[in-house]
């Protein structure tokens, strides 16, 4: 399983991480970025998403019938 954790930084800046999770236990952190502005960190937590998503399969791939 893998969320996006987001903590505060020592410099006061907002960090973004993906984590992934076994078992209940951390067992893989992908640090995202850090960002000084709420436009910043919307990007930081749009591309934590787009890590996340990249790993997923999708039950459908409706892709190979719009041809």
């Amino acid at each position: 399983m893998a969320y996006i954790r987001q903590f505060e930084t020592g410099s006061g800046a907002t960090g973004v991480q993906v984590c992934y999770k076994e078992r209940g236990k951390v067992v893989r952190t992908v640090h995202v970025g850090s960002a000084q502005s709420e436009v910043g960190l919307k990007k930081l937590l749009r591309r934590a998403q787009e890590i996340i998503d990249k790993d997923k399969n999708p039950l459908f791939n409706l892709n190979k019938y719009n041809k």
